[in-house]
């Protein structure tokens, strides 16, 4: 048996937190309060998008690229999900 960590991203603005959070099909989604901005093949792709300021109107109704978010997923924090306890190889 085995033990699966599954990890999402954080970055908190002065407007509040940017969440990456993973879907049950690999992707990633981009919330911002609790609206879903977008779907990511990968989190790297979704913080690149969140720091270029490519998701439209978002709830915080300012320019992202203003907030100093940075596109490098190592400097987001990152936090356990789910724990998957009892998986078979």
């Amino acid at each position: 048996m085995s033990e699966r960590t599954i990890y999402y991203y954080k970055w908190t603005t002065r407007l509040g937190p940017i969440s990456l959070i993973p879907e049950p099909n690999g992707r990633y989604k981009v919330m911002i309060e609790d609206e879903c901005m977008g779907s990511y093949h990968s989190p790297e792709a979704a913080a690149e998008d969140v720091a270029g300021d490519h998701l439209g109107s978002t709830p915080f109704n300012v320019d992202l690229d203003r907030l100093g978010i940075s596109g490098d997923l190592g400097d987001w924090s990152r936090l356990v999900f789910a724990k998957i306890t009892g998986m078979r190889r």
